[in-house]
């Protein structure tokens, strides 16, 4: 399996939170040669299965989501001009001149641009404000409101940053909606190496809905599946570029990440602590296989894997990650070797799940499992 081309080919299908198909049909190509059966549940999420050998070995899910921030159409003005208000964490900083694709109401994409001030009429304040998305309008070149309407364009119509993807020096790569189509890309390549040698577990590959909207979507397939094991793939924030590299000690090219902390205090107080046996199995999978590996902790962070350790009676959750640069605007940057190595990391981890791995966080002697 060629990763850059699958992570090209994810990166390029647009998918905003809520309107996954795109990219779901992407990642099913992909996956469908390496598993035993592929379902879609009622939200959206794409559930490939990969049966095990042993019946008594927990069961797995790995997930990665399909969906991608953006925008939400808010009002229209008169004129054809084109009011948004977000669809995740956009940041503010990188939107005047930006290149935008909406969504029609009949599920097509056309071009737009947020429209910048001419430099030579903006005043010195205006020159270094940075304004919020609410105050920045679209230019889709139409004249009128009804223009816009006619052209599918409508109130809540989603969009997003006009996909691209881009190789850079050495094997990095630079573009949109790297996160979390690098994890998408590590999932298929997991289940490539499972397929050539089945585990004891069964494992299911999901592409998950909502992450840039609330972060929910996974908890449904956790539902439906009744994972007693979990290991979400995601993006990690990089410590190598000169603003980041005081605060993280993680970089691209060293390898995946094996996350032990993530807290979300703003409005969401829910984070995750991994499971302990879980965390130091994928680091003792990382030595065996001599696959690099790096470790991470951050504040300010959740992940999917918040809910899915909630469901059913509980489930064993770890985050693996992949450091990216630039996360969520439009180029994020990442390397190659990170996530071929992270869909290493994960099918090894998940091919050293048998019936002896203890989905409890701990024992003590006076107490029983029932």
């Amino acid at each position: 399996m060629n990763a850059e081309e699958v992570l090209k080919e994810l990166c390029l299908a647009p998918a905003p939170s809520g309107y996954e198909k795109r990219a779901a049909e992407v990642f099913s190509s992909k996956i469908r040669p390496f598993v035993d059966r592929i379902m879609l549940d009622r939200m959206g999420n794409v559930m490939a299965t990969l049966d095990g050998t042993d019946p008594e070995s927990p069961s797995v899910m790995m997930y990665a989501h399909l969906d991608q921030l953006g925008f939400i159409v808010r009002r229209i003005e008169p004129d054809g001009y084109i009011q948004l208000d977000r669809l995740g964490g956009i940041p503010e900083k990188v939107l005047p001149a930006l290149r935008l694709w909406i969504r029609t109401v009949h599920g097509d994409f056309i071009p737009g641009l947020i429209g910048n001030k001419a430099h030579h009429a903006a005043s010195a304040e205006e020159k270094y404000k940075v304004d919020m998305v609410t105050n920045l309008y679209v230019d889709i070149g139409a004249a009128s409101e009804q223009e816009v309407r006619a052209l599918g364009v409508d109130v809540g119509c989603p969009a997003i940053y006009e996909p691209s993807f881009q190789p850079l020096a050495g094997d990095k790569v630079s573009g949109t909606a790297l996160d979390d189509r690098g994890g998408l890309t590590a999932l298929v390549l997991a289940a490539e190496s499972l397929w050539e040698d089945r585990p004891s577990s069964t494992v299911h590959f999901v592409g998950t809905v909502w992450e840039e909207f609330n972060i929910r979507g996974a908890a449904f397939a956790a539902r439906r599946l009744k994972p007693e094991v979990a290991m979400g793939l995601d993006v990690v924030l990089a410590g190598d570029t000169p603003d980041l590299k005081t605060k993280y000690q993680n970089a691209l090219g060293k390898g995946p990440t094996i996350n032990f902390y993530n807290f979300h205090g703003r409005g969401t107080l829910n984070g995750m602590i991994p499971h302990e046996g879980l965390a130091r199995l994928a680091e003792e999978c990382a030595l065996r296989e001599n696959i690099p590996h790096q470790r991470f902790a951050s504040l300010g962070i959740i992940t999917e894997s918040a809910y899915v350790q909630m469901e059913n009676e509980g489930v064993a959750c770890l985050d693996l990650g992949y450091p990216a640069r630039y996360t969520h605007s439009p180029v994020e940057t990442c390397s190659l070797s990170d996530i071929k190595n992270l869909g290493l990391l994960a099918a090894a981890s998940a091919k050293a799940i048998t019936p002896e791995f203890s989905i409890n966080r701990y024992s003590i002697d006076c107490c029983s499992d029932s």
